[in-house]
């Protein structure tokens, strides 16, 4: 089947392709033409209840103090404080806020006005809204179990309700400055509380700080004597602990430390002094051992022996240089010199021998020194070390005194700060403004109430349509029948009153017809838009199963009452009246609707030729006017069973002898929703009409029905939108395709119904069978 290249009735398939707009401004204005009504009524009430507002509703006058909140004054003397605080700015200012409208300040204005007194207070005419919150929250009292007792505070508590319910305390831009607007129906009054509201806001700071103060040198006193006794306690413990483990302290260090570090420095010099002496003697045993007396060693020069020796050695060496230079070095007085010489030497290192054993006697008296002090040093480390194990606990217990200390001297100068803040407070707001009596009523502004009504009312009748259109869940527009269900759209039938468009051309018709009207509109009215649909269905027929040859075609709704059987019979008359061989037969055995309306008077038909086996030209029906042929069906007893015989051979033979003698077979079928007997015979059929009845039938419903029969839906030529209104339909049109377009009706116009065409009695069938049904 090549239904999807079959062109509908109405240009809707070249908008599958296209890509959709975000937002549709054609079904918004749709929507605007079908809901305009509700929104304009909701605008209407708005405003009337808005009028009456204004009417009920007492004048108000707003009088107003500005507080300044500064805070430069407090740091004059909290600076440093105990009560100094840095908060962020715009929190500060919240706050400060949220006490203005406190229980605290409101209750304060109340007592100080005495307001719980006053009548003109107590008793002022009360605010619509007011009023109709007040009902509300007494309602909803009632059923719950937060209802008020009545109380000697309950004057008291009512005042401060009706105070805070017209204050109103902002922020003046992203200033420090606080008004506090105050509205009531008397302006004296107004400016009375307005000004009461600031001064108990002030009295409220500088008492809320004087307490602050009092509490915090309370508790600072209190805690600077716990401090003091922990500090004395801490001091006893530290010097006790030193007294049992004997840590006596001189000048701020133990006395084992003080000892360890003298006899480490002595320790450091005997050392140098034993490395010295040791360097003294090793070089002095080198001279002596490489015999050398004119060499020189640190400490020989202080020998008057050695050096008088070395200087006669030396002068004995330079005589006998100068004698042997002359005579020879054989003379005799260079050899007397020369053992001079030897004599001298000799002295000499004898004399360097005694004193290699003075250096060495140091030597060894410093190595003794040394390892004297070494053992010492040690003795003296270990009572250290045993005394650093206990001054951990010292340590410890000394950094508990002192920090004792450090806070009894921070709480002392606090609790002295305290006194002073306490004596002198100051508060960081001022007044700057006070109020006047206002001249002039603040409320209500009558502008802003009709505007806010209206924009109220516009919203409400807004939703409501919304909601109309969100529950309208039935296929206006032939863009829903494909949309939804993927099928074509063949058309709307408009809604014909008794087959005319008005129930003064229904009185038009032969009375005793027996046929309704409406069963031959479109012959009767061959250029109405009824007609037309019934056109394209007929073109969508031959285009799909091709011209040439015989079609089968089945006219089915989803509900009952849709008006298949109205579609089925103008259907089967236009396609007769257009000189096509037509079989019309009525096969809802189970409500043959059809046959009642245009054939009353048959005795047998689709019944008795599936089961009794009677023959096709005993049961036809035959009508003049277009030579429609008919096959009624008449059960004289319940067949539970029908879809046995729709599906039965008997029915398929019927069938096959109908498509060799006529061009078109027409079928008025069951609903799909009840029965199954659709279902049954539809392999038997060509192509399918599904016939929807408009504003009526639920989308989903039809679409839940088609997709359960894929083989159905895949006969399907389309849809059809029945007793479509076309008054309504024009609101639902977003553009000239569901002839909702004025410039139509020069294409569409309807005629006077003609007589009603009766089929022919059962007495002429014959002849009329013997023309019609021959083959060929």
């Amino acid at each position: 089947m090549m239904r999807e290249t079959f062109p509908t009735a109405g240009p809707y398939q070249h908008r599958e392709s296209s890509t959709p707009s975000p937002i549709d401004l054609f079904k918004l204005l749709a929507i605007v033409r079908r809901q305009w009504r509700i929104a304009a009524l909701s605008v209407l009430v708005m405003l009337v209840l808005g009028v009456l507002y204004l009417l009920v509703a007492p004048p108000k006058y707003t009088a107003m103090t500005s507080i300044l909140i500064d805070q430069d004054n407090s740091k004059i003397l909290y600076q440093g404080s105990a009560l100094e605080r840095t908060v962020e700015d715009e929190a500060r200012i919240l706050s400060q806020v949220e006490i203005l409208v406190s229980e605290s300040v409101g209750l304060a204005v109340v007592d100080k006005l005495n307001l719980t007194k006053d009548p003109k207070f107590m008793d002022a005419p009360a605010d619509p809204v007011q009023m109709a919150k007040s009902a509300v929250r007494w309602v909803v009292s009632l059923f719950t179990s937060s209802a008020t007792i009545p109380g000697e505070d309950g004057p008291r508590r009512l005042a401060l309700q009706s105070l805070q319910r017209n204050l109103e305390v902002e922020r003046l831009n992203r200033s420090y400055v606080l008004n506090v607007r105050f509205s009531w129906s008397d302006p004296v009054m107004a400016a009375n509380i307005a000004k009461a509201l600031g001064d108990a806001y002030l009295a409220d700071q500088l008492n809320s700080k004087y307490e602050a103060t009092r509490m915090a040198g309370g508790w600072a006193q209190q805690r600077m004597k716990d401090l003091q006794q922990e500090a004395l306690k801490s001091d006893l413990a530290v010097q006790k602990f030193r007294s049992d483990n004997n840590l006596i302290a001189a000048s701020g260090k133990l006395l084992s430390e003080q000892q360890l570090s003298d006899l480490n420095g002595q320790l450091i010099v005997a050392r140098a002094d034993t490395a010295a002496a040791k360097v003294r003697y090793d070089r002095l045993q080198a001279v002596i051992d490489s015999g050398q007396p004119d060499a020189i060693v640190a400490g020989t020069l202080d020998s008057p022996i050695v050096n008088d020796l070395r200087l006669k050695y030396l002068e004995a060496s330079r005589l006998a240089a100068e004698i042997s230079a002359k005579v020879g070095p054989k003379h005799d007085q260079v050899k007397r010199l020369r053992n001079s010489m030897d004599e001298y030497r000799k002295l000499i290192f004898e004399e360097l021998g005694r004193i290699a054993k003075s250096y060495d006697s140091q030597y060894q008296v410093a190595k003794s020194r040394e390892e004297s002090l070494r053992n010492i040093v040690g003795d003296a480390t270990g009572v250290s070390a045993d005394a650093n194990e206990t001054l951990v606990q010292l340590r410890e217990l000394e950094r508990e005194a002192e920090n004792y200390k450090d806070l009894y001297q921070k709480f002392l100068q606090r609790y002295q700060d305290s006194l002073q803040q306490e004596s002198f407070p100051v508060t960081e707001a001022r007044i700057i403004s006070q109020a006047a009596v206002p001249q002039e009523t603040s409320g209500p502004k009558k502008s802003l109430v009709l505007a806010l009504c209206a924009f109220l009312g516009l919203a409400l009748g807004s939703g409501l349509g919304l909601l109309q259109e969100y529950r309208d869940r039935f296929f206006r527009t032939g863009d829903q029948v494909s949309a939804e269900t993927s099928l074509p759209f063949l058309g709307l039938v408009p809604l014909v009153l008794g087959g005319t468009l008005s129930r003064k051309r229904l009185a038009e018709a032969r009375p005793g017809d027996g046929i309704r009207p409406i069963t031959n509109y479109a012959v009767n009215n061959p250029l109405s838009l009824f007609a037309e649909t019934m056109r394209s269905t007929k073109i969508a027929a031959d285009l799909t199963l091709g011209r040439e040859k015989p079609k089968i075609i089945g006219i089915t709704s989803v509900l009952p009452g849709e008006g298949k059987s109205t579609i089925a019979i103008n259907f089967a008359r236009l396609l007769a009246s257009q000189k096509a061989r037509t079989l019309l037969i009525d096969a809802d055995l189970r409500n043959p609707t059809l046959t009642r309306s245009v054939a009353p008077q048959a005795t047998a038909g689709l019944g008795e030729f599936v089961i009794d086996n009677a023959a096709l030209k005993d049961l036809l029906l035959f009508e003049e006017r277009t030579h429609l042929a008919m096959l009624p069906s008449v059960m004289r007893r319940d067949v539970p069973m029908t879809s046995d015989l729709l599906a039965s051979r008997e029915m398929a033979g019927l069938l096959e002898q109908a498509r060799a003698s006529f061009d078109y077979v027409v079928l008025d079928l069951p609903p799909l929703a009840p029965v199954v007997d659709v279902r049954a015979i539809t392999p038997y059929m060509d192509a399918i009409v599904c016939v929807v009845e408009w504003g009526r039938t639920p989308r989903a419903t039809v679409q839940a029905k088609l997709d359960a029969d894929p083989a159905l839906s895949k006969k399907c030529l389309g849809i059809i939108l029945n007793k479509a209104d076309m008054e309504r339909m024009k609101l639902y049109s977003t553009d000239s395709t569901d002839y909702g377009d004025p410039r139509y009706n020069a294409y569409f116009r309807e005629a006077k119904p003609a007589s009603a065409i009766e089929p022919v009695k059962s007495a002429a069938v014959a002849k009329a069978v013997a023309k019609v049904a021959t083959p060929g």
